[in-house]
C-alpha cells in the first residue's frame, strides 16, 4: 500500500539564519506556533511543545540538524505512530528563504488520509505565521484556534 507524506512550502522574506533561529528557539516559537517550549531543538533531545489551542504535551525528538540548512524530528502521530518531520531552509538571492517542510508517513486509508489533511492544514498554516511573525511582527495563530477548545 502506498505511503502518504505532506509536502509544503513558502518563501519567507528573511535569510535562512533568522529562519532557523525562529524554528529551533521556542522563546521565538511562542510568538507564531507554540504557546512554550522546554528548550532549545537540539541534535538528540528532546523537547516538550505546549499548544494554546490544545491541553497536551508534544514531545519532540529531534533528529539531524544542520545550521541554517536543515531540521528534523519526530514525533508522535495518530494512534501512537512515530512520524518524521524535516524542514529544508533554501536561500534565495532576494535575502529570501524557500522552507519546505515534509512530514512522513502514514498509510494510505482512511486515517491516514484524515492525517494527510488535518496536518497539511496545520504545517501551511505554520509556515503562514512564520511569515507573518518575521516579516511583520503579527501572531496569526493567537485566537486563531479557540473555537477548537473543549
Amino acid at each position: 500500500m502506498q505511503q502518504l507524506e505532506i509536502k509544503v512550502a513558502l518563501q519567507v522574506g528573511r535569510p535562512p539564519s533568522i529562519i532557523f533561529e525562529a524554528i529551533i528557539n521556542p522563546e521565538k516559537m511562542k510568538n507564531y506556533f507554540i504557546s512554550s517550549g522546554s528548550g532549545k531543538m537540539e541534535e538528540g533531545k528532546t523537547v516538550i511543545w505546549k499548544f494554546p489551542e490544545f491541553d497536551f504535551d508534544a514531545p519532540v525528538n529531534v533528529g539531524k540538524m544542520e545550521k541554517d540548512r536543515y531540521i528534523s524530528f519526530s514525533w508522535e502521530g495518530s494512534e501512537g505512530k512515530e512520524l518524521t518531520v524535516e524542514m529544508f531552509l533554501e536561500p534565495q538571492a532576494n535575502n529570501s528563504t524557500v522552507v519546505r517542510i515534509i512530514e512522513k508517513s502514514m498509510e494510505n486509508n482512511q486515517e491516514g488520509i484524515e492525517w494527510l489533511g488535518r496536518n497539511t492544514e496545520g504545517w501551511a498554516n505554520f509556515l503562514a505565521c512564520l511569515k507573518a511573525y518575521l516579516e511583520y511582527g503579527i501572531n496569526l495563530r493567537e485566537g486563531a484556534f479557540d473555537f477548537m477548545r473543549e
